[in-house]
């Protein structure tokens, strides 16, 4: 009864010149033909036109490729995802540009902090790890971001060229300059 409804709200995201995606594993409980332990995806997309977005989620027993090729069949445009390599491959057929997004590169640096070994020593505070100075350094970027919420599309543009951009910039050097000095294979390279 609904998918006329969903086709369309799809064509409309897809229309559009940018979109988020994401899929998340969830737990079969009930099911024909699958065990209660089986693992599924919830597939979301979030895009559309910049005052009327919606959000589809589609369900799925796979989180192979074919799906989001799928979903973003007929998109073309601006990307936001993760790093996971199916959305990288989508982009490379459908020429879109990839993005990322700021709350996995900061989960990433969270993991990172809560692996270190930095216990405190006789009470005394441990030294930041580059993991907390880069989520110190995020942080600036969500500050700035929280202050312009209400503020027309314009002039979040214009803020974040004057203050988001040197953040950025200094980010940028800041994890050039750091990354040949971080341990490979650790949660901090990783991140």
């Amino acid at each position: 009864v609904f998918q006329p409804l969903i086709n369309l709200m799809r064509e409309t995201q897809n229309g559009s010149d940018y979109l988020q995606a994401d899929e998340t594993r969830i737990q079969v409980l009930k099911e024909d033909g699958r065990s209660a332990q089986s693992k599924s995806w919830m597939w979301v997309i979030r895009g559309g036109p910049p005052d009327k977005p919606s959000v589809l989620f589609t369900y799925n027993t796979s989180r192979g490729g074919e799906v989001p090729k799928h979903l973003l069949d007929d998109f073309s445009g601006t990307l936001q995802c993760d790093g996971y390599s199916a959305y990288a491959a989508v982009c490379i057929a459908n020429s879109l540009k990839r993005i990322g997004c700021w709350d996995h590169v900061r989960r990433k640096f969270v993991e990172a902090v809560k692996t270190a070994d930095t216990g405190k020593i006789r009470g005394k505070k441990a030294k930041p790890t580059l993991a907390d100075i880069a989520l110190g350094k995020i942080g600036k970027l969500y500050r700035i971001d929280k202050k312009i919420a209400e503020w027309t599309d314009e002039k979040k543009y214009e803020a974040r060229q004057q203050l988001s951009l040197p953040v950025l910039t200094d980010l940028k050097a800041w994890l050039d300059k750091k990354a040949s000095g971080v341990m490979k294979g650790g949660s901090t390279r990783k991140a």
